[in-house]
């Protein structure tokens, strides 16, 4: 027991820049009782003594707003960050090493009982704040899911998710890029340069319709120049891609 709390607490001053002392954590890190009162539940869960397990969940949640239903299954060195509005379902399983921030839901979209209804979080998966996982399928090792993103579908090892519904922008495809991935850490799941594909795809619809009209205009002149006429229409607002793409970006 001693052991994985030693682990929890090193694993927490690893990934809180915030977090100072061995004591601090013990006694100021929400996100490590709620950890610790879990194991608890989930010891009475796994022995029928299922009214004590959902009462010392209860007991957490009102400690440290976050609930933890105790059928969850949470793996070694989880961080839960800063915590508040953190909701856990029955049948999610949390793997080793993953970083889940505040007002994050696994949840579950199935009214099924003894189905599983919630997500499965990969080792070192990264849940970013407000996020909500909603089903019974994968968040892949090393994946990280954006903050406030709605996620609704799986979520490929080492890639990234955002938006709403969620959105794959990074996706590593070697297994060598998949393990880099998985050992770095990034806070509230943001990657360093993970562009938006609609936002890329948009600049680049953008782009090709600049050098049409510019290409358009080229041929009217042309045409003019060799004594075609060509007829005038009503002008338009003009096109101006550098707002367009600031709008996207």
């Amino acid at each position: 027991m001693f052991s994985r709390l030693r682990e929890d607490i090193a694993s927490i001053i690893d990934r809180d820049p915030a977090a100072r002392t061995t004591w601090e954590v013990l006694t100021c890190y929400p996100g490590f009782h709620a950890i610790v009162m879990h194991r608890w539940a989930r010891w009475c869960w796994q022995r029928n003594l299922k009214w004590l397990g959902r009462f010392i969940s209860h007991i957490a949640r009102w400690l440290t707003g976050i609930e933890i239903h105790p059928g969850a299954t949470i793996g070694r060195r989880v961080f839960i960050d800063h915590g508040f509005g953190v909701v856990i379902g029955e049948t999610a399983e949390v793997g080793d090493d993953c970083t889940i921030y505040q007002g994050v839901t696994l949840g579950g979209t199935s009214l099924s009982k003894g189905a599983k209804r919630h997500p499965t979080l990969g080792r070192g998966a990264i849940i970013g704040a407000g996020a909500k996982v909603l089903g019974g399928f994968t968040v892949g090792e090393g994946a990280k899911v954006g903050s406030n993103a709605v996620v609704v579908k799986e979520v490929p090892p080492g890639a990234t998710a955002v938006g709403n519904p969620a959105h794959i922008v990074q996706k590593d495809q070697t297994r060598q890029r998949e393990e880099a991935t998985a050992r770095m850490f990034a806070a509230y799941g943001v990657t360093p340069n993970g562009d938006d594909p609609l936002s890329a795809a948009l600049h680049g619809l953008i782009s090709h319709v600049a050098a049409q009209e510019n290409q358009i205009q080229k041929m009217i002149v042309a045409m003019k120049a060799a004594g075609v006429s060509c007829e005038v229409l009503p002008e338009l607002q003009k096109f101006n891609p550098e707002q367009l793409n600031k709008m996207v970006e």
